[in-house]
């Protein structure tokens, strides 16, 4: 039985010992709460589970100075390229750790059993969420049907509610766009819609608010002409935070590009009421497209976009499309999402 505690002690350490160090990379590098968040719970759950094994036996059969396995090493072992591979390699080290605990316990210590394996489903989550806070960046790539939400224009379905059929319908990235409401209204939208967009794998953008993103951990930001500059942004953001830049013409779209913008929105195509600036209209739009056909970054339609005008748009090339009222204002959020969805391309 004592090689069985000695396996015990040396795995929950394992899973202690990587669950601080990813806390480390949620909290200082990701500049994340939801993953420090994680983190730090799953910490105090292992402690938990520790607490009610047999800890005295298993720290009287430990014997680091002859274990064997402290001399053995892979050529990799010690070699990281970044904080992501920090990160990865202690995410990957602790499901495997909880799979042993899991494992052996059912020997020693049964009925905690099904308590670790939540605590390793919960890892495999925990990994994602580090994984795509990591990569972010270039998912907006992927992104078709981008819907810009606010409060006052969902008032008849409720701005969460509109978020979950919009998502349902088939958009793979939410903006949260309040310009008239208090702060901390603000940012307890900005949660609840980062803990749905986290739910369902979609990206999570804040319009002008650096910090209100930075605190939420929120996938990015969209910043208008009059905004701060990105690179002042990026000093308030995780590492490979999104920021979009709203443009009207082909030299504010060469600027956005020139100070690192990771997508640009040009418009508004068509009138609209959402939008300020006057509509720059259709010849505009395919100018930056045409501008901006080597420069490999993502360029979205906005403005006045619904099912009547997103034809003529996408006819014209644009791959993806940012819509607000014609979400917002529908009595069927989800339908209308899926038919404007339906008609973007999937490549």
């Amino acid at each position: 039985m004592n090689e069985i505690y000695r396996i015990l002690d040396a795995n929950f350490n394992r899973a202690r010992e990587s669950l601080r160090t990813i806390e480390d990379c949620g909290r200082f590098v990701l500049n994340d709460p939801a993953i420090t968040a994680m983190a730090k719970t799953s910490r105090s759950t292992l402690r938990e589970i520790y607490e009610k094994m047999p800890t005295d036996k298993m720290l009287m059969v430990r014997n680091s100075g002859a274990d064997v396995g402290t001399v053995m090493t892979s050529p990799t072992e010690n070699v990281r390229a970044d904080s992501q591979e920090v990160a990865i390699a202690n995410c990957k080290r602790l499901t495997e750790a909880l799979r042993t605990l899991e494992e052996y316990c059912k020997v020693v210590s049964p009925d905690q059993i099904s308590s670790l394996e939540r605590m390793r489903y919960d890892a495999y989550t925990l990994e994602q969420q580090v994984a795509n806070r990591f990569m972010v960046a270039g998912q907006f790539e992927r992104v078709r049907l981008y819907a810009l939400l606010s409060a006052h224009l969902c008032q008849s379905n409720g701005i969460i509610n509109v978020a979950r059929q919009v998502i349902a319908g088939g958009a793979e990235a939410i903006q949260l766009r309040e310009k008239d409401t208090n702060d901390d209204i603000f940012l307890a939208m900005a949660a609840e819609l980062r803990s749905l967009t986290d739910e369902t794998n979609r990206l999570l953008i804040i319009n002008d608010r650096p910090d209100i993103a930075a605190i939420v951990g929120a996938d990015g930001v969209h910043l208008g002409q009059h905004d701060i500059p990105i690179n002042e942004a990026r000093h308030l953001l995780r590492p490979g935070t999104i920021i979009g830049r709203s443009t009207h013409s082909v030299k504010e779209a060469r600027q956005a590009i020139n100070e690192g913008a990771d997508y640009i929105a040009i418009g508004p195509v068509y009138p609209t009421r959402t939008k300020d600036h006057p509509p720059v209209g259709i010849e505009t739009l395919l100018n930056v497209v045409e501008a901006m056909k080597d420069s490999g970054i993502s360029i979205v339609a906005i403005g006045g976009i619904n099912e009547d005008t997103a034809g003529e748009v996408i006819s014209r090339g644009i791959k993806c499309l940012a819509v607000c009222g014609a979400v917002c204002g529908s009595d069927e959020p989800q339908k209308t999402a899926k038919k404007l969805r339906s008609m973007l391309p999937d490549d």
